[in-house]
């Protein structure tokens, strides 16, 4: 008992020391503010009429966050995406499911977690475009289902 008490304080004793040293690592990066009207859009190769505008990291190659803009009416067939995407409806009435039968729909706060090799259908509904953030765990992709692996 002498040695969980022993442990307990010590680990009280670093806590603060280990806290501050990651304070001063923070200290030297920026923060990331940006205004809706000042994002810079690129089309996204995959689908046109959808745009993407780049926050951190690199969609062609990694990890990244970005916000996406897709019109009102949008309509994705099934497909699959390579790694793990996190996405928050901001705008408009964002749907996804395994089918058309099954999809729902996600209004502004939503969140949609979606695992990697997930088959699904997706798009914005008419009336007004979607505007979602997204994080990627890795390069994006659109997977058309022909060449999307089966199941998951």
């Amino acid at each position: 008992m002498r040695t969980f008490f022993m442990m307990l304080i010590a680990m009280c004793l670093w806590t603060p020391i280990l806290a501050e040293e990651g304070e001063q690592k923070q200290e030297g990066k920026a923060p990331l503010m940006v205004s809706f009207t000042d994002l810079k859009w690129t089309e996204l190769p995959q689908r046109k009429g959808m745009q993407f505008s780049v926050l951190s990291g690199d969609p062609k190659n990694g990890e990244y966050t970005q916000i996406r803009k897709v019109p009102a009416g949008t309509d994705n067939p099934l497909h699959a995406h390579s790694s793990e995407l996190k996405n928050v409806i901001i705008s408009g009435v964002w749907y996804t499911g395994a089918d058309g039968a099954s999809a729902r729909d996600f209004g502004p706060g939503s969140v949609v977690m979606m695992p990697p090799n997930w088959v699904h259908v997706s798009g914005c509904r008419p009336g007004s475009d979607c505007v979602f953030y997204q994080e990627g765990k890795g390069k994006f992709d659109f997977k058309p289902a022909a060449e999307a692996p089966a199941g998951r």
